[in-house]
């Protein structure tokens, strides 16, 4: 005798015949090769990080001009010969800053100066390899995950970019007649904020690479709203502050008031204003542009409490430790940084100040993601 059917069993349907349910399909055909991916992305951060310290010694050494032209492809080789470093330095003798201030260069200082630019143009086209080599691998394999191509293609295209502002950059101080010693100060803060956002993108695709898009969906229902939106504020603000020690470092601010809190025995520097007309002085005075980046990084760090303040109420304990990291970062940084002026800003100390910009620029990055994308543990500490 056969066993009762359940009304809701379908007629010729045993149980048996059911197919097991099959958990995770949410990310079946969309993981691609994230982990891969991911460590590929890692390289090229590194690279990125590094580019920017080298980028730092090579303006901190007055190396940026020593190469004179823009080869992209053939500027790849160094001078092989005695009759082409000859044909360099001659280039280079032409121009404002051999003129007014190194006179007294022989071929011999002129190559410690040109290894440490044609280095840093050499990062950068290893920088492109590595982007072109690694996206081109991923997408002949069809190992992209859904989403990701526009992406990945946009830090090749910011790269590119990046070269091309660099020139941009170099060639405002490659001039003759025209007084300059050094490069445009705003140029040289739009080629370092460029760094930061190509820094801060391959950062932000690191953190969501190495989690699922399940996770991800789960994990944003959960989303802190106030917490992100003062971690975007703080994002913002911390850049800006970024900006204006590009500023400060483009014409050596740092160098021209080495005492804290006041500047030269005042509050407000004296020679702030000796330009004309009036808005020069907002990039070219030194007296003005380092009183501004000091004001900013006072009131960084007040916003910075704040927002810790707040990010210390989450329910999440990694989204807290996130915000106690990056308060001890940025206490750190301004502590750093009041080092740098009373010590003049030798080279060791201010590209320490420069490298742990980007550690709390990418800690401000990791709290703002775990305000929107919490880890969700339960009450033994155990992740969801």
């Amino acid at each position: 005798m056969s066993p009762k059917r359940s009304i809701f069993e379908e007629v010729g349907s045993p149980e048996a015949a059911r197919p097991a349910a099959q958990p995770g399909l949410i990310d079946k055909g969309q993981t691609g090769a994230r982990g891969a991916i991911r460590v590929w992305l890692m390289i090229l951060f590194a690279l990125v990080f590094l580019m920017i310290a080298v980028g730092g010694l090579t303006r901190l050494t007055d190396s940026g001009l020593s190469i004179t032209e823009w080869r992209p492809f053939t500027g790849a080789l160094p001078p092989m010969n005695a009759a082409e470093w000859e044909s360099e330095f001659a280039k280079y003798q032409e121009i404002d800053e051999f003129r007014i201030q190194n006179q007294w260069m022989q071929l011999a200082d002129f190559k410690v100066i040109y290894w440490w630019e044609w280095g840093h143009r050499q990062l950068g086209r290893v920088i492109g390899l590595v982007w072109a080599l690694g996206f081109g691998y991923f997408a002949i394999r069809r190992q992209i995950p859904p989403g990701w191509t526009p992406r990945l293609l946009l830090l090749g295209a910011l790269g590119g970019a990046q070269g091309a502002i660099g020139w941009w950059m170099v060639a405002s101080g490659v001039t003759q007649g025209e007084g300059m010693t050094d490069v445009a100060s705003y140029r040289l803060a739009t080629h370092l904020g460029l760094a930061f956002i190509i820094l801060g993108l391959i950062s932000w695709y690191i953190m969501k690479m190495g989690r699922t898009a399940r996770d991800l969906l789960q994990a944003q229902r959960a989303k802190e709203k106030k917490q992100w939106g003062l971690s975007t504020g703080l994002l913002h603000f911390t850049f800006l502050q970024i900006i204006l020690g590009a500023l400060v470092a483009g014409i050596d601010a740092g160098r021209s008031y080495t005492d804290w809190p006041l500047m030269g025995g005042q509050v407000f520097p004296a020679t702030a204003f000796t330009f004309e007309p009036v808005w020069r002085n907002f990039f070219e005075s030194p007296g003005l542009v380092q009183f501004i980046h000091r004001v900013s990084g006072y009131l960084l760090l007040i916003f910075t409490v704040v927002v810790w303040l707040r990010g210390r109420k989450s329910v999440h304990p990694e989204t807290r430790f996130a915000f106690n990291a990056v308060l001890a970062a940025m206490v750190l940084q301004i502590v750093l940084g009041i080092v740098t002026v009373l010590y003049g800003a030798p080279a060791h100390i201010a590209i320490f100040h420069q490298g742990l910009a980007v550690i709390v620029w990418v800690l401000i990055l990791r709290a703002r993601f775990l305000s929107g994308y919490p880890i969700v543990t339960s009450l033994r500490g155990a992740r969801a």
